[in-house]
């Protein structure tokens, strides 16, 4: 059932997050997801958009080719059930070993995934759906930490099979509860499908964050007034938006006009 990518999809792929193939290791790990935080937006756009404009909930997601194809061509992202299961799929073609998880959120149950790497006898908990800036070391034994220009993460045990996620500087130090169980693509893909319902996680607003001339960069559509907001050492910075707010959010993250502004009109009906 796995939507596998086809070499020349492989290719295409490697070659827009400009990374060169290699055998299977950590270096390789961490300069694919280095790559994918700067070309690859988490966003919310493109759901937004197709929910619009598909009747069907099932025909919704938009799996690995679908996600990959619109990300080189129109500069698309989306929100962690994609997002991991597009990567999951460029990692197990590129001959990585590793299984997808379903995961918490506080009270919020099943509302996260994250993928986990088998490499060399070890665990590397990745998430691109977040998205962790590099992939981290899963201990049983102890806290592991993992620092990156942006932010600053661990992982501790938390019981069985549960780790505790957490990041900083962030104004929510935790990030999610790990539930370490392998997830069947069939259940995940259920609940890929099942976020398109209308109880789904971020159908009502137009959220981008993406790393922008090397600092985090977020925009909020719930926000007002419009604006989009950076990170940098630790503070928050603030830009006012002139103009037309789809027009400068396709321009600031490089995505798509068109759709930027139909998932705008959509939410918009929301109001």
């Amino acid at each position: 059932m796995h939507a596998m990518l086809n070499p020349e999809a492989v290719t295409a792929v490697l070659n827009y997050l400009d990374v060169k193939p290699s055998s299977p290791n950590i270096q390789l790990l961490d300069q694919l997801i280095q790559a994918y935080i700067r070309k690859v937006p988490w966003e919310s756009a493109f759901r937004v958009a197709r929910r619009a404009r598909i009747a069907n909930t099932k025909d919704c997601p938009r799996w690995p080719n679908i996600f990959w194809r619109e990300a080189l061509t129109m500069g698309a992202g989306g929100t962690c059930f994609e997002s991991n299961y597009a990567f999951f799929s460029l990692l197990n073609a590129l001959g990585f070993d590793g299984y997808l998880t379903i995961n918490n959120m506080g009270e919020s149950v099943g509302c996260h995934t994250a993928i986990i790497i088998l490499l060399t006898g070890q665990k590397w908990l990745v998430d691109v759906g977040l998205p962790i800036h590099a992939p981290i070391r899963l201990s049983p034994r102890g806290t592991v930490y993992r620092a990156t220009p942006f932010m600053n993460y661990c992982a501790w045990p938390d019981g069985a099979q549960r780790f505790q996620i957490e990041r900083w500087p962030h104004p929510q130090r935790n990030a999610f509860t790990l539930i370490d169980k392998s997830v069947t693509e069939a259940a995940y893909r259920m609940a890929t499908t099942a976020d398109y319902e209308p109880t789904g996680y971020f159908l009502e607003r137009v959220i981008v964050n993406k790393i922008v001339a090397e600092r985090p960069f977020r925009f909020n559509s719930t926000d007002r007034p419009y604006r989009f907001e950076s990170f940098h050492d630790g503070k928050r910075f603030e830009h006012s938006i002139e103009g037309d707010v789809a027009t400068a959010v396709a321009t600031k993250f490089s995505m798509d006009l068109q759709t930027i502004r139909a998932a705008f009109k959509s939410v918009d009906k929301l109001r």
